[in-house]
């Protein structure tokens, strides 16, 4: 769980970027909503590895 815990921060601490960018169109705040986004496309990825291992191997 506690990868999950730490996707759920990583969402948590996009939000006030996402607002940002989307209702003031401050393109900092896109700079970091992007970096972001990737942060957590690795985190997925890392996620679904272990899930998959942990499957295959009891």
């Amino acid at each position: 769980m506690s990868r999950f815990n730490e996707l759920r921060n990583l969402v948590d601490s996009l939000e006030s970027d996402f607002e940002k960018f989307y209702d003031k169109r401050n393109n900092a705040a896109g700079t970091r909503v992007r970096k972001g986004m990737q942060e957590m496309k690795n985190l997925a990825q890392t996620i679904r590895l272990e899930v998959q291992d942990i499957k295959n191997n009891g």
